[in-house]
């Protein structure tokens, strides 16, 4: 087996940067007790200013006062964790959270799937940074190794013969050890992991505890690691707390994108769709306001859920400012994907019907967008009825009918026209008072158009037309 290892240094922060407008102004996570504040971790822009994790607030503002703080919240680190867990759900069925800050992903068994490791590592790489998380991967024969060369290696990939070689090159306090056994070691001269595998089983069991040996035998994959696979959720609930309070509907776009965005990354993970969810916008007095967004078919793809939301968000007044932002899917159907032409005949720039009905339905309304609902009447003009798009369906007659009916019958203005077929007698409709008694012909001018004309049964009068084949 093959274990990938994708380490987040830098969780806490990329779990708030990802979710502001601007990203590269000077941020600093703060946290301990009211008497003495501590900055827990800074962004580039921040260090910049002279700010350093385990700095003092004061000393920080004593420094600086153009940076942005923040508190450091371990539960916004642990949703950012199992919302990436659910995203890597989608490469590999065997998922770990099993060490803090990272991913541990079984990708022997993906490569047939998506590709060769290199290919895969640049995928998972290409969406990461589009996420908004940094990340160090690795890959090892076995999940302890590939998760310990991660603290010292980027986008290293060793098998069963080079591991021992690649682990031996570790500095002994990177490896796993804790502080007291690490210390120990550089005590006794020992700098590298490759000297403590050269000394004697019996005097490392007799001067450190059990765990040394254990700890050494699952890096060299001697030893199972028991882990805990990760099951994805059956609902989807982010929440993207605002830096301000923000009055436009504008100013909502980013952090509407980075909802749906993140909602698609859950929904292909899972395999599944959305076909409802719901917006709440949260303001500082009085109750959210609730936004639903729901859809004919189920549906996962980010740009289209972003414009359908948009869409929704534009036509709603909003009551107070908004200070933060929570999106909530619990209908989460199986997704099955559109029938696609293996080339695309479409212009570039036109729409499948699917999104431009939802788009539409989104912009003017459910109730603005319609389709065609067959109805059991044989009088062509009653044989159809406007009906809500989701209750519409394919009209389908054995007989051909044009696809333009006229509102209502006209004198067809030709001169002998030619019949290409005919007639047909239609006789309905004596019980309700609108009796008709015709013959229809297809007949074609000499223009080349094909049209659908009728006479009265007893009739010699000119054809009235009342429709024209596409």
């Amino acid at each position: 087996m093959r274990w990938a290892c994708i380490l987040l240094p830098q969780l806490a922060l990329d779990s708030v940067l990802r979710g502001r407008a601007d990203p590269d102004a000077a941020l600093a996570l703060i946290s301990g007790t009211p008497q003495r504040r501590v900055l827990q971790t800074v962004n580039p822009a921040a260090r910049a200013l002279g700010l350093r994790p385990g700095q003092s607030l004061g000393a920080a503002q004593a420094l600086s006062r153009d940076f942005a703080m923040l508190e450091y919240d371990p539960a916004r680190i642990e949703r950012a964790q199992q919302f990436l867990a659910a995203w890597a759900y989608r490469f590999s069925s065997h998922v770990s959270l099993h060490y803090p800050r990272c991913l541990l992903l079984e990708v022997e068994s993906s490569l047939g799937l998506f590709g060769p490791w290199p290919r895969f590592e640049a995928r998972l790489r290409d969406e990461l940074n589009a996420l908004g998380f940094r990340q160090r991967i690795v890959v090892a024969p076995n999940p302890a190794a590939a998760r310990m060369l991660a603290n010292v290696h980027d986008g290293l990939a060793v098998d069963a013969a080079g591991l021992a070689e690649a682990l031996g090159r570790m500095p002994i306090e990177r490896v796993g050890f804790t502080r007291e056994v690490a210390s120990a070691f550089a005590r006794m001269g020992v700098r590298q992991l490759q000297q403590v595998r050269n000394l004697p089983r019996e005097s490392l069991a007799k001067r450190f505890p059990q765990d040394v040996l254990r700890h050494l035998d699952t890096l060299l994959g001697e030893r199972p690691l028991a882990l805990r696979c990760y099951a994805p959720p059956d609902r989807f609930d982010v929440r993207i707390e605002l830096n301000f309070e923000v009055e436009s509907h504008q100013a909502l776009l980013f952090p509407l994108r980075r909802l749906t965005g993140d909602l698609a990354a859950f929904l292909a993970g899972r395999d599944s769709g959305v076909q409802r969810f719901t917006l709440h916008l949260e303001h500082r007095s009085g109750e959210d306001s609730s936004l639903p967004v729901g859809l004919l078919a189920a549906e996962r793809e980010a740009a289209m859920l972003f414009e359908l939301a948009r869409g929704r968000l534009e036509q709603l007044q909003v009551p107070a400012p908004v200070q933060a932002m929570r999106l909530v899917a619990r209908d989460l159907p199986a997704f099955v994907p559109q029938h696609r032409e293996l080339f695309d005949e479409r212009p570039q720039q036109s729409l499948p019907w699917e999104q431009l009905r939802e788009r539409l339905r989104a912009r003017l309304g459910d109730d603005a967008v319609l389709g065609l609902g067959a109805v059991a009447d044989h009088r062509p003009e009653r044989a159809w009825q406007a009906a809500p798009v989701a209750r519409s369906e394919t009209l389908q007659q054995e007989a051909p009918r044009p696809a333009w009916l006229l509102r209502e019958a006209q004198p067809l203005r030709e001169f002998a026209p030619r019949i290409l077929a005919g007639p047909e007698r239609i006789e309905s409709g004596w019980w309700d008072g609108g009796d008709v008694r015709r013959d229809y012909y297809r007949v074609e001018t000499r223009g080349g158009q094909r049209a659908w004309a009728y006479r009265r049964v007893g009739d010699d009068g000119p054809l009235q037309l009342h429709g024209w084949f596409a």
